[in-house]
């Protein structure tokens, strides 16, 4: 019988860093076996080429950006082809996001739409992707409603992210401003949300959810709260769409005022999960993680090295985290300790471009 050789995982990727300047979409070249970052230039000129997405055949990349109408700027949503070989993308096409600002973008794991965040409109809106990549017109928007404690705020709907579940069938909206995560169930084919049942899930008065994270098992959902500073757990039930709290844990080594919390991940063997504090704090919690329960665990602090770290990203082999210092114009690359899920430095701070605010990984095709 002739000897089939197994498929080596890839362990070279382009890092893609996105901002809210005009720089473009920034590019770097990680290899995961030596721990080297390298400068690579430009991938794209983009007009505020800030959150982004990859599509899962790796074929596409998404990004939300500022176009101009007749009443002005506004929202929308770009596409690009992505040369794996060289990490460049090439411009495809534009889409309005309806909304005044596309805050975040996703992609369906079925590759067939982008979703998108307007977070000052409080809209979460639906592009559908044709073969080629490009986007057609929202195809579902849709405007949410309510308002929380905080006079400044909170006073209407704020959608700030928008994420898929693992098999596609429903979305969760984060809401800032109405302190709840809106359930949608997902039609791919049509390109279509509706209101789950129920429809949604509050948290804490005040707590302003951000952005999210489904553990690799699809069993549990992390959401940080922005305002709040606290990262909450929930068991997510696959078949009803439907959420359930099961543990609140601060984010903070103290109570500090004028901190706002802003990303949260789990390394790709779910055993630790990450969150960002930012503002007049500027470093990374790290928890562990029990399977069973779904449960964290303190397990310490890593300063950022630098200012406002917004974003942050662990590449698939999960041995290194890419973190984005949005005003200090950094990126700072980490080694992850496979046993503890503790951060090390790897070299110095490096400079990129202005106000990075976003890191996604593509693997290298040679």
């Amino acid at each position: 019988m002739p000897h089939t050789l197994k498929a080596q995982a890839p362990h070279v990727f382009w890092a893609y860093i996105g901002n809210n300047k005009t720089d473009g979409v920034g590019l770097f070249r990680l290899d995961s076996d030596t721990g080297t970052l390298t400068a690579a230039g430009i991938a794209t000129p983009a007009r505020s080429p800030d959150f982004l997405a990859i599509a899962p055949n790796q074929k596409f990349l998404y990004s939300g950006v500022t176009i101009d109408t007749d009443k002005g700027p506004a929202g929308g949503v770009q596409s690009f082809s992505i040369d794996a070989a060289t990490g460049k993308l090439t411009p495809l096409n534009i889409q309005p996001s309806e909304g005044d600002e596309a805050a975040f973008v996703t992609v369906d794991p079925s590759g067939r739409n982008a979703l998108a965040a307007n977070y000052a409109a409080g809209v979460v809106s639906v592009l559908p992707i044709d073969s080629t990549g490009r986007l057609s017109p929202a195809s579902s928007t849709i405007k949410e409603t309510g308002s929380s404690i905080d006079p400044e705020r909170q006073t209407h709907a704020y959608a700030h992210s928008v994420n898929c579940s693992p098999d596609g069938k429903f979305a969760i909206s984060c809401d800032l401003g109405a302190d709840k995560l809106f359930i949608y169930k997902l039609d791919a084919a049509a390109g279509k949300l509706t209101p789950n049942d129920p429809p949604s899930v509050s948290v804490l008065p005040g707590s302003g959810p951000r952005h999210l994270t489904f553990s690799p098992n699809g069993k549990f959902v992390y959401v940080i709260n922005e305002m709040g500073a606290t990262v909450i757990a929930f068991s997510f039930d696959a078949a009803a769409g439907s959420l359930t709290q099961i543990q609140s844990v601060t984010t903070l080594k103290e109570p500090t005022p004028g901190n706002t919390s802003a990303e949260v991940q789990i390394d790709p063997s779910g055993r630790f999960l990450y969150a960002s504090n930012r503002l007049t704090t500027n470093y990374l919690t790290i928890f562990s993680i029990d399977p069973d329960s779904g449960k964290l665990t303190l397990v310490g602090y890593q300063d950022s090295l630098g200012k406002t770290p917004r974003n942050f990203r662990i590449e698939p082999t999960g041995r290194y985290m890419l973190l984005a210092n949005q005003d200090s114009n950094t990126l700072v690359l980490f080694k992850i300790d496979q046993q503890t899920g503790k951060l090390t430095p790897v070299g110095d701070p490096i400079s990129t471009v202005h106000g990075p605010i976003c890191v996604k990984f593509v693997a290298v095709q040679r």
